[in-house]
């Protein structure tokens, strides 16, 4: 029992006075702008993690939830942040004693020869040796070389989780801007088509004015080369259509033509319901999980140093066993047969030419490097979103001038047509009016399809598109 104290008062010193090389982990104070140039709200956290709700499309929020749960990427990032935690856990059990139970039994005989020396002689007796023990050890963290281990792998851990987040955030900006690209297609598909139903009209009206001697031959292959140009569009439109549901599929970690039945029927250009919410930069982009991941390694990187520097000074082992032994297996379990041992190591590198400091210099190297990698995060960030904002304000702009020229051009069809009719203009007008309200009709459907894009990208340079109820994390690691 004397003995027992005094060991746990050595260890107890021991871990008192034990200290944590390296430097201690700060957040960079990254300076970020006050405002967004051109920004006039500010965005809600839970704004941001479903924003996909501002379109008011069911199926868009349906089609986003089924891939949260089956894609693919999602299921993979899941089990690299279970590597994570259990690497974390490792790390932690390292701070703690090891032990373990051995049995064994042995058995040597001696040869009855006689040896090469004058009187030596071989007896050739069999022993037998018995032993039941609990053996354990426990190496003393001193100066911080485990526990900045464990700090970097619980900093790893953090990292693993954004990352999980970020593929989160492209995941449904993806499958939204997909969705959005469907739309697009299916709608010029039925625009295509409107018009060639227009088209194949006024071809088949130039005819019957041929016939009657109204109008000459070359009318008629005008409307004729107008009308097939038109229908040679469609198959590429088709094809971009099923490229587009196959696209989805493979989204939503499915088979290319398991969509087709629930995105078959066209429906419109989603459009936002509200304005776009954006918020102070140094309070949205810090929350971005690529800026974050970006953090968190630089955490950890941070911790490696210090488990470098400690390499420098000693290392303390404890060890010790406690159980039984004996010659006779009948024995083996009897007071007489009780046996120990402790003991105490220390090891510190005397020479190593330089070994340590290079890999404290390497340390040093890799943080620099995280660093520099977290401030590019940010600023790649800020880029992202000015860029999103821009792109929306400026297609705004080009969006309301498509749709006058459309106003325009349907106006212009119908006056033409009419006065074609009359006689009093030539059938060239009618066919440039009918190519100019296509071309503007298919342009609005674009610019309509690029909007809703561009306040995609925006939330997603904003970091939105999880929440952490959302992301199915796997919590297998007890």
């Amino acid at each position: 029992m004397r003995s027992s104290a005094l060991w746990v008062s050595v260890v107890t010193a021991c871990l008192l006075t034990g200290c944590v090389l390296g430097p201690d982990y700060q957040t960079p104070n990254t300076p970020l702008p006050a405002s967004w140039r051109g920004a006039t709200a500010d965005a809600a956290g839970e704004e941001l993690a479903t924003w996909w709700r501002i379109f008011n499309d069911p199926l868009l929020a349906d089609l986003i939830e089924q891939a949260k749960t089956g894609n693919r990427d999602v299921y993979q990032a899941q089990a690299r942040l279970l590597e994570a935690r259990f690497r974390s856990a490792l790390a932690g059990a390292n701070l703690l004693p090891t032990s373990s139970m051995t049995m064994s039994a042995s058995q040597t005989g001696s040869s009855k020869a006689a040896g090469i020396s004058a009187g030596t002689t071989g007896i050739g007796n069999t022993n037998e040796l018995f032993r039941h023990a609990v053996d354990a050890s426990w190496e003393l963290d001193l100066f911080g070389k485990l526990r900045r281990g464990l700090e970097a792998a619980e900093a790893t851990e953090q990292a693993a989780q954004e990352d999980l987040r970020d593929v989160l955030v492209s995941l449904c900006a993806e499958v939204a801007l997909n969705y959005v690209d469907l739309r697009k297609q299916q709608n010029q598909l039925a625009i295509t088509e409107t018009n060639l139903l227009a088209q194949q009209e006024t071809y088949d009206i130039t005819r019957w004015r041929r016939l009657a001697g109204l109008t000459t031959q070359l009318d008629v292959d005008q409307a004729g080369l107008t009308l097939e140009n038109t229908r040679a569009s469609l198959p590429s439109l088709r094809g971009s259509v099923a490229q587009a549901q196959h696209n989805l599929a493979l989204l939503l970690g499915r088979q290319p033509t398991d969509l087709l039945t629930v995105l078959s029927a066209s429906a419109p250009i989603p459009q936002a319901a509200a304005t776009v919410a954006v918020g102070i930069p140094a309070d949205i982009l810090r929350q971005r999980p690529d800026v974050r991941r970006a953090e968190r390694k630089l955490a950890a990187q941070t911790a490696q140093v210090g488990a470098a520097e400690a390499e420098r000074y000693p290392s303390f082992t404890l060890s010790g066993s406690i159980g039984v032994e004996s010659l006779a297996y009948a024995n083996l379990y009897t007071a007489a047969a009780k046996a120990f041992q402790m003991a105490a190591k220390s090891a510190l590198v005397l020479l190593d030419f330089g070994r340590i400091s290079a890999n404290v210099g390497i340390q040093n190297a890799l943080t620099e490097q995280a660093l520099g990698l977290y401030e590019a995060s940010l600023l790649t960030a800020l880029k992202e979103v000015e860029n999103a904002l821009t792109a929306y304000t400026r297609e705004a702009e080009r969006r309301a001038a498509l749709n006058a020229a459309v106003e325009a051009g349907h106006s212009a069809m119908s006056l033409s047509q009419t006065q074609y009719n009359a006689g009093i203009s030539d059938f060239q007008r009618v066919l440039e009016a009918q190519r100019s309200l296509l071309s503007a009709e298919l342009q609005l459907t674009a610019s309509d399809a690029e909007v809703a894009s561009n306040i995609i990208r925006l939330y997603k340079a904003l970091g939105g598109g999880w929440a952490a109820e959302n992301s199915r994390e796997k919590t297998e690691h007890d």
